[in-house]
């Protein structure tokens, strides 16, 4: 019979984690629907009831999200405007079913090129922090997926928390997706930005875009350009094809190679036009 394990804490948690490989299960929104029609083999630790892991709170020098927070949650979280983007993607996963049960961890440890939680997190910079029984560390995002489905974690690691720094600056956020509709779709393309702004100057941008690349990809040639530049609905035009040069997209049964591209950069100016008229 396969193991079920509950724990109540983090400790307990990670004490069963070092004592052999489980499957961590929260939300389980990636997991059931993957093992329909199949029987279920896996020793489970579901970490569900570790209240310790959920919430979002200000802890002075960065936010912290636990790893169960959900989508609703984060939804309904009073959080300043640079986490707009964030709470757009929380939106659009799914029904309203999923965005109650799916958890924002659970969303980064499947890894899909196609994950709406990822570019949002990288355009705040987000870091994650990794915990085993030795301790815990905190890595960037972009180091933490490595590829479609991969990850940084190691055995005996557990995802603890989402680490968003506070900005220098003012900052705003905005995402956009195209899907085949609206909602309950797998992304053709998405984007996130994010922008601290100044005297009505862009001092930093950061731009990620989703389901363009085995993972989200930041656009640092778009990101240096917009540094230093005006602050208004304008600023979309300076977008150019080649800033995208960071992507590498695929042909699909979703959409093609170059549709995607062009999707992406349609997608990022109307995102970095939003925001620079909200400035």
């Amino acid at each position: 019979m396969p193991a079920y394990l509950r724990p109540s804490s983090q400790s307990e948690a990670l004490a069963a984690l070092a004592r052999g490989r489980l499957t961590v299960l929260a939300g389980g929104t990636d997991y059931y629907p993957s093992r329909v029609g199949k029987a279920l083999v896996d020793d489970i630790l579901d970490i569900s009831a570790i209240a310790s892991l959920r919430g979002v709170r200000d802890e002075g020098g960065h936010w912290r999200i636990g790893a169960t927070t959900s989508w609703s949650d984060i939804v309904a979280a009073e959080l300043p405007p640079m986490f707009d983007g964030l709470k757009l993607a929380a939106r659009g996963i799914g029904g309203i079913q999923i965005q109650n049960a799916g958890t924002i961890a659970g969303n980064l440890c499947n890894a899909s090129p196609a994950a709406d939680g990822v570019p949002p997190l990288l355009a705040l910079d987000a870091r994650v922090e990794l915990a085993d029984a030795a301790g815990s560390a905190n890595v960037a995002l972009a180091d933490f997926i490595l590829g479609n489905r991969k990850t940084a974690l190691r055995p005996g690691q557990l995802l603890t928390a989402i680490l968003v720094p506070k900005p220098a600056h003012a900052a705003r956020s905005h995402f956009l997706k195209l899907g085949a509709r609206e909602y309950l779709v797998v992304s053709i393309a998405m984007v996130a930005a994010t922008l601290e702004i100044e005297a009505g100057r862009v001092r930093a941008a950061r731009i990620a875009i989703g389901a363009c690349s085995p993972v989200a990809r930041r656009l640092p040639l778009a990101e240096a350009a917009l540094a230093g530049k005006p602050c208004d609905a304008a600023l979309g035009d300076m977008l150019r094809a080649g800033h995208l040069a960071a992507l590498a997209p695929i042909d699909d049964v979703r959409a093609s190679a170059e549709y995607r591209l062009d999707v992406a950069l349609t997608l990022a100016r109307r995102v970095l036009s939003r925001l620079g008229a909200q400035a």
